[in-house]
C-alpha cells in the first residue's frame, strides 16, 4: 500500500481507503463487517470513512468495535454530519447545534477521542456558511476533530468556504469527498482545480460506479442482475444509484475497459482505481466490500501505474460516452 498526502496536510492516508456505507449497513452481520475492516487494515489500508447517517448509526459503531484493538495513530478516521439523526427539527443540517451535538454522538459510536476528518456531508441551504464553518472550526480547536472536510459541495460552494475560511481566520477546509469514477468525472472541469488552489485533497467514493466497473453488469442484460449485485441487494441509492450507471452506452464501455484491463494484467475495479489515482489531487479511493477477497484485490491497485498508451486509449473510449450522469442534488 502507498501513502499520499491529504491536500496540503502533513497527513497521509491510504492510496485506497475503506468505506463503511454498505460494508457495515447490518448489525446481524456484524462479525462480517468487522472482518472486513480488519482484513482492510491488514492489507494496509488506514483510512476508514464513515457517517452518523450510515445505518442510523450502526456502521460508526461497527466501525468503532473493529479498530478499537489497533493504536488509534496507526489508522485515520473520517465520519459526517448533515442527514437526520432523530425526529426533530434541529437534529439535522449544518447548524452549530447540530453540528456539536452530532459529533459528541459520533464519538461515542465509534469509541473515539478524536476523528481525523469530519465533513459536511451535504451543503445546506438553510444554514449560513460562516455559521457552519465557525462551528468546524470549533469542533477542531476542541480536538475533537483535526481537520475539516466538506462532500458533494460544488466547486462555487467549496471556493466560498475557503474565502470565508480565509476572511475569518478559520481552519481551513483539507479534504472534499465527491463522487468520481471512469463514468462519472464531473470533478475534473471545476472541482479539482478549485481545490489544488487551496491545497484540498480528493477522498474520492464510488470509484467503481457502484459496482459497474467490476465488470458483473454486461450490454444487453437488461433486469436480469447477479444475485450478489449492489443493485439486487439496495436497489437505487444515493446520489448517483446503481441505476444512474446501467446504461447501455455505459456497459459497451465497460466491456471495452475490460479489454484493455486484461492487456495490462490487471482487473477492471484495478484498472479503475489505478485510472482515478493517476490524478495527483486525488488521495484517496473509497471502495466497499461483502468479501474480504475484494479488499486484496482492490488493494493491490495501489501504486499501479498505467502505460501511457493504455490511458490514451482509455480517453478515447470514454469520449464516445453519450450524456453525462446526471447528480441527484437532494436536501433541505
Amino acid at each position: 500500500m502507498e501513502y499520499r498526502r491529504l491536500g496540503k496536510s502533513g497527513m497521509r492516508v491510504s492510496e485506497i481507503g475503506f468505506g463503511s456505507w454498505i460494508s457495515c449497513d447490518d448489525l446481524s452481520k456484524k462479525r462480517e463487517s468487522v472482518d472486513l475492516i480488519r482484513a482492510a487494515y491488514a492489507n494496509g489500508i488506514n483510512y476508514f470513512d464513515t457517517a452518523d447517517a450510515y445505518s442510523g448509526g450502526r456502521a460508526e459503531m461497527i466501525l468503532g468495535e473493529a479498530l478499537s484493538g489497533y493504536g488509534r495513530e496507526t489508522y485515520v478516521l473520517g465520519s459526517k454530519v448533515y442527514w437526520p439523526t432523530g425526529p426533530g427539527p434541529n437534529e439535522r443540517g449544518l447548524s452549530r447545534k447540530h453540528i456539536l451535538e452530532a459529533i459528541d454522538q459520533s464519538l461515542k459510536r465509534l469509541n473515539t477521542d478524536y476523528i481525523d476528518v469530519y465533513f459536511c456531508h451535504w451543503y445546506d441551504r438553510h444554514a449560513d456558511m460562516e455559521e457552519t464553518l465557525r462551528a468546524m472550526d470549533h469542533v477542531v480547536r476542541q480536538g475533537k476533530a483535526l481537520y475539516v472536510g466538506v462532500s458533494n459541495w460544488t466547486a462555487a460552494q467549496i471556493a466560498e468556504g475557503m474565502r470565508v475560511c480565509d476572511k475569518f481566520l478559520l481552519y481551513p477546509i483539507s479534504a472534499n469527498q465527491p463522487s468520481y469514477n471512469m463514468l462519472d468525472r464531473y470533478i475534473e472541469a471545476e472541482s479539482i482545480p478549485v481545490c489544488e488552489r487551496s491545497g484540498i485533497g480528493q477522498i474520492v467514493y464510488s470509484p467503481l460506479a457502484q459496482g459497474v466497473l467490476t465488470g458483473k453488469y454486461a450490454p444487453g442484460m437488461g433486469v436480469e442482475y447477479p444475485e450478489d449485485s449492489r443493485i439486487a441487494r439496495y436497489g437505487s441509492l444515493g446520489a448517483v444509484s446503481v441505476s444512474d450507471y446501467l446504461r447501455e452506452d455505459f456497459l459497451q464501455i465497460v466491456a471495452e475497459l475490460k479489454t484493455i484491463a486484461a492487456e495490462c494484467g490487471l482487473l477492471l475495479s484495478q484498472l479503475a482505481l489505478a485510472w482515478i489515482l493517476r490524478k495527483k489531487n486525488v488521495a484517496c479511493a473509497l471502495i466497499g466490500a461483502s468479501r474480504a477477497s475484494q479488499i486484496e484485490e482492490n488493494a493491490a491497485a495501489s501504486g499501479v501505474k498505467i502505460p501511457d498508451d493504455a490511458l490514451r486509449r482509455i480517453d478515447e473510449i470514454l469520449a464516445a460516452s453519450g450524456a453525462p450522469v446526471k447528480h441527484n442534488v437532494i436536501g433541505w
